[in-house]
């Protein structure tokens, strides 16, 4: 996949949102943003869509609509060219992020990271958050088990103790059989 000729990919990309529709008359572009918090998507000038093919695209106005984000893009003109775009996903660049204070992560870089409780045993990797409305949850995969089994684990101060980033380590107040 490549984007402009002569602009490379760049490495950082993050999924951050898709296309659902056109809004409007004259090209603009619905879209449900995978974060409560969409600041990078409001603030990045750039955005990689997949549809046609992966590729970068300036951002002319963005603004929010509900729940949802309604943006113009350079060369989406008409309602049919943004309805084109239908089911497209949009990624930005990681560095476009806003910076986080102490103890704020984004999900994204939770991904991956081991978790253990508080004797030391491992009970999976991250692979996933979701949010049940009063706060997030981690999907933790527990290796070793036959059928697909996971741990949903609360990210409040009441049983995440700590959060490693450089370790990718989370410690948690929790066991196995919870």
């Amino acid at each position: 996949m490549s984007g402009t000729p002569g602009i490379p990919v760049p490495d950082d990309l993050v999924l951050v949102a898709h296309v659902t529709g056109a809004y409007g008359l004259a090209g603009w572009v619905k879209l449900k943003p995978y974060s409560d918090d969409a600041g990078a998507l409001v603030h990045a000038k750039t955005w990689w869509l997949d549809k046609p093919e992966l590729r970068d695209v300036d951002v002319l106005q963005v603004r929010s609509q509900g729940e949802d984000l309604v943006a113009q893009l350079m060369g989406v003109v008409d309602r049919n060219s943004a309805e084109a775009l239908k089911g497209a996903t949009v990624q930005v660049r990681r560095a476009h992020f806003p910076p986080l204070d102490d103890g704020e992560f984004y999900w994204i870089d939770l991904i991956g990271h081991t978790v253990e409780n508080l004797r030391g045993e491992s009970l999976g990797e991250v692979t996933g958050l979701m949010d049940n409305g009063a706060h997030p949850i981690l999907r933790v995969a527990v290796p070793g088990s036959e059928k697909a089994h996971e741990l949903l684990i609360p990210f409040v101060d009441q049983f995440v103790t700590s959060v490693d980033s450089a370790a990718k380590r989370i410690q948690v107040d929790w066991e196995r059989d919870y």
